[in-house]
């Protein structure tokens, strides 16, 4: 895929193909599936792997029992925080930082998944595993996508993309994945990456993929999306930090690195020129940005040299230096293999042409050579400046071979300057990026939500509601308000014992009865956060579910109001899900909202039962009708009012509420109900015309 995209592409269709021939064979499913199990075990190696457990594709899965697949492997427990990682490539094709960065996140105590850019041809959601080494919480997955597609030529396929989301949600619930770091390295898996429930989103930005130059428009636009809207965008130069600079102002520069050992232990033998020559030597990808020429007239300014070019071809490079007899390609070598030939090296060379491209690069083999203490030469380029002394640099053909000389001289390899370019490169290694990366991560401030929650009675649901906002949130900067509307069962007792315990809260006691419009007025009236949530006191919340609520205010700034679904309640928020004990609840919700994260329907009418929305919203269009008095319809007539001011009310099925449902109203007599129902109903009519009872989703 990555060196041969036309042989993909053929291999993908070719795919495609048998697929469709497999599919029409007059045979049963049972024999179609044993025949697909036997050419499986033929064509595929399942050594190191293990497929997860099947289940359908067209609709989003729920599995309802815990997977044993998370027990297969050993590994220390750890308490941090779980690592997604999107990679660009996949782990055993070259190791490069996204690799690295996994390796050091995995032992400094994360579990890691390394989400591989090569996908399993297979239409049942799931994946394959690997762990990359035993002991070690660091693994492999290849996300099961129907046809296998290539991230590079274009974003996911409305297909791709609900394929990608079902085996994700098997991942999560196989290893109980319930809050996470997602590193996104490619912008094709934005709408994946940005849907994951309770994640901190952060864009590894490596790469200005502009500058590739056959990047298409529309992974362009996805790369735009995730430099706008990640919680983080970390880049690997000053030039790549200006560029985010221009989309968010969460950005830092954590550059790349180089691992140390693997290049300054000397390998136990290192490659020799036939005829003992000195070697001017490059490793690494030798494509488009390589400066062919420049190596030209090293060959003609260094006859008696020979110059060593390590790694694959596919700028056809080769065939420009056709006739330079004293230049040799050793072609691509594995990881493991490099410090055998760099090792060999008398200079290193790092020979980029200047487009935009690698005036954005920061480049990880100087990094290595350094490692090695050998003098290293280098194109002029921004990032080169950090390597001051210990490097060479020169803008012309002519400059650089005179670098080249300076750099074979005695003066530029004595033990003393050895030791210097040793000395800088152990401290530029990918552990000192990875602590960087976590200080970043960790510096990352959450915008401020103010929980509004009116109370009137019904102490124990209080109780339980508040426990679980303060236990299972998962949030670090809430302010929780909670309006008492003259309680009378004890509940301004357990209030007023609660106030000033906590810095949070904000307790507030009204003398009356508000009603619901006026004493929920009364709270919006002392937020203070960006964003601001109306609660119910009979509600009990979900783990992340405010983080996860928020995902879906960076992916569409058009969002007036947000509600969850729920067990309880008269409209589409309403979904069919199967717990009986408030204890089971949380393991049921996730299983659900993991397999429908970063989904959210259109609805008419948000039940106030649990809405969220920004500030901006709440400033445009005032509180509450207290027109309404007790309640009923004061939340059709908010809708009402977000939509005159062109926002869209939506429900976000990644984010469940249990409801008790009108524990207030249920102690009303049925006659008063109804014509408290009945004259808000005509108020609201008055205003906005009839009335459109609300529905449940079909």
């Amino acid at each position: 895929m990555n060196t041969s995209p036309i042989r993909h592409a053929v291999k993908t269709v070719a795919r495609r193909v048998a697929r469709k021939v497999y599919q029409a064979l007059p045979m049963s499913p049972s024999a179609k599936q044993a025949l697909r199990s036997k050419l499986s075990r033929k064509f595929r190696s399942s050594s190191a792997m293990i497929s997860s457990a099947p289940a359908p594709i067209l609709a989003a899965p729920v599995p309802t029992d815990p997977s044993p697949l998370s027990t297969t492997f050993e590994y220390p427990e750890t308490s941090k925080t779980d690592v997604l990682l999107f990679s660009v490539i996949d782990w055993h094709f070259r190791i490069q930082r996204p690799q690295h960065l996994a390796r050091g996140l995995a032992k400094s105590g994360h579990r890691v998944f390394y989400l591989s850019n090569h996908f399993s041809d297979r239409n049942e959601p799931g994946y394959e595993i690997e762990q990359i080494e035993p002991g070690l919480p660091l693994f492999q997955i290849k996300l099961n996508v129907p046809g296998a597609p290539a991230i590079y030529f274009e974003g996911p396929q409305p297909n791709d993309q609900a394929a990608l989301q079902n085996s994700l949600s098997v991942l999560l619930h196989d290893f109980d994945i319930a809050s996470s770091l997602s590193m996104v390295a490619h912008g094709y898996w934005y709408d994946t990456a940005s849907g994951v429930p309770n994640s901190t989103l952060v864009y590894d930005c490596m790469d200005h993929h502009e500058g590739f130059g056959n990047v298409p428009q529309e992974l362009i636009d996805l790369e735009k999306k995730i430099l706008t809207n990640a919680d983080l965008v970390t880049t690997t130069s000053l030039y790549l930090d200006e560029m985010a600079a221009e989309y968010t102002s969460s950005h830092t520069i954590v550059r790349n690195a180089g691992e140390y050992t693997h290049f300054a232990t000397p390998p136990a033998t290192v490659y020799k020129d036939p005829e003992g020559r000195k070697i001017i030597g490059y490793c690494g990808a030798i494509a488009e940005w390589f400066d062919g020429e420049l190596i030209r007239s090293l060959s003609k300014a260094f006859p008696e040299h020979l110059i060593l070019l390590v790694g694959g071809d596919t700028a056809n490079v080769a065939s420009l230096l056709k006739g330079c007899k004293n230049v040799v390609f050793i072609g691509e070598v594995a990881y493991s293999d490099v410090p055998h030939y760099v090792h060999a090296f008398d200079v290193c060379l790092l020979p980029f042409q200047v487009i935009p491209l690698t005036l954005a690069t920061n480049p990880v083999k100087v990094y290595e050579y350094l490692a090695t203490g050998k003098p290293v030469v280098c194109v002029d380029l921004p990032e080169v400046e950090q390597f001051g002394e210990h490097s060479f640099k020169a803008d012309t053909y002519e400059g650089f071979a005179d670098c080249v000389r300076m750099a074979l001289s005695p003066e530029a390899n004595t033990e003393d300057k050895i030791s210097q370019r040793r000395a800088f490169a152990a401290l530029q290694t990918w552990n000192h990026r990875v602590e960087e990366f976590s200080a970043a991560t960790d510096a990352l401030t959450s915008p401020k939500v103010s929980i509004v929650i009116l109370t009137y009675n019904n102490l124990d649901l209080t109780k339980a509601c508040l426990e679980s906002v303060y236990e299972v949130s998962d949030y670090d900067n809430l302010e929780v308000i909670i309006v008492d509307n003259a309680s009378s069962d004890g509940t301004i007792e357990y209030l007023k014992a609660l106030d000033g315990t906590r810095d949070d809260t904000v307790i507030l006691l009204n003398e009356d009865n508000l009603g619901f419009a006026a004493g929920n007025n009364v709270g919006l009236e002392a937020v203070t956060g960006e964003y601001i949530v109306l609660l119910n006191n009979d509600t009990v919340v979900t783990k992340g579910w405010i983080t996860t609520l928020l995902r879906h205010f960076k992916r569409d700034a058009n969002i007036g109001l947000l509600g969850p679904v729920t067990n309880n309640i008269g409209n589409e928020a309403r979904i069919e899900i199967d717990y009986t004990d408030i204890a089971d609840m949380p393991a049921t919700a996730a299983r659900y909202t993991r397999a429908h994260m970063g989904e959210t329907i259109p609805m008419r009418t948000a039940a106030f039962f649990c809405v969220m929305m920004h500030k901006s919203t709440y400033e445009a269009i005032g509180g509450l009708n207290e027109a309404f008095g007790r309640g009923f319809f004061e939340d059709d007539d908010y809708c009402r009012r977000v939509e005159q001011i062109g926002r869209t009310v939506l429900c976000a099925d990644d984010v469940f509420i249990h409801h008790h449902l009108s524990a207030s109203f249920n102690k009303l007599k049925q006659a008063d109900k109804q014509k408290l129902f009945e004259d808000n109903k005509k108020t609201y009519e008055d205003l906005w015309g009839e009335w459109i009872p609300h529905s449940y989703r079909k």
